[in-house]
């Protein structure tokens, strides 16, 4: 499916019925990476919205002109409206849950409840900025599969790789397709965000926050500062698992959502 959002025919796929959950994909990934999750959430009942960001998947990047997260959020906001959704439980995966913190202090009046997953409220510190910074270098310079490559080697937990290579052989296909465009817009997103610490206590929706012990990217101290930092804020911990615990460990990760769920509605 598609919808005329913000200049673009932005791709997204909706199924079921029942209460929506919106889910946004994390950096540079694709709706794709919730397929698991969509099985099990339409099976109980929910109707599930994944859309492509901009710039990601098959969602063309259109104009974006300054635009960082601000304009993803914008654009996932106009999706609700175009889908006659007026609230929504929301889950946000890595750059996903940033998106989801940017709506929580902009557009907290759209969101039923919250789910940050494998992500965190700081900015980056000066290390990470120059890690971005090389990236975009690499992209600038015609050479966009070393974001594909630089991400694979962090994304699952030790051991992944091996017992399941035909799962990371499939997220870095779905890495290594994002146009160069996509891969800057969101780069420099990323680098750019800001702390949202301070936001945290003030947040009144209930809220999961999800971790991964073996993430090599959210460290799960992390996680547990996010949910610390949220009133009342649930925490769970995937055992087992890296970054890409919504594939790694998807009975799980989908357990704990619906947990989660059966108490919000």
């Amino acid at each position: 499916m598609n919808a005329r959002i913000n200049g673009i025919d932005l791709v997204f796929d909706q199924e079921g019925n029942g209460h929506p959950v919106l889910l946004i994909h994390g950096f540079p990934l694709n709706r794709h990476m919730w397929r698991p999750q969509v099985d099990a959430l339409t099976t109980a009942g929910y109707r599930v919205v994944t859309p492509d960001l901009r710039g990601f998947g098959d969602s063309p990047i259109g104009k974006i002109g300054s635009g960082g997260l601000d304009l993803l959020a914008d654009d996932l906001v106009a999706l609700l409206d175009h889908l006659e959704i007026d609230q929504a439980v929301i889950g946000g995966m890595s750059m996903g849950g940033y998106i989801l913190l940017n709506l929580l202090a902009r557009h907290p009046d759209r969101i039923r409840a919250a789910c940050l997953l494998v992500t965190r409220a700081n900015a980056d510190d000066e290390t990470a900025r120059a890690k971005r910074d090389h990236l975009i270098g690499e992209v600038e310079a015609g050479n966009p599969i070393a974001v594909a490559d630089a991400f694979i080697q962090v994304l699952f937990a030790e051991g992944t790789a091996t017992a399941r290579p035909e799962l990371v052989a499939e997220t870095h296909r779905w890495l290594a397709a994002t146009s160069p465009a996509g891969l800057l817009f969101g780069l420099r997103a990323i680098r750019d965000r800001v702390d949202s610490t301070r936001l945290l206590p003030g947040f009144n929706r209930q809220t999961l926050v999800i971790g991964a012990e073996l993430d090599q990217t959210i460290p799960v101290e992390r996680s547990r500062d996010l949910a610390a930092g949220i009133p009342d804020a649930e925490l769970v911990l995937i055992p087992a698992a890296g970054h890409m615990a919504n594939l790694e460990r998807p009975e799980a990760f989908n357990q704990a959502l619906l947990e989660f769920l059966s108490k919000v509605f």
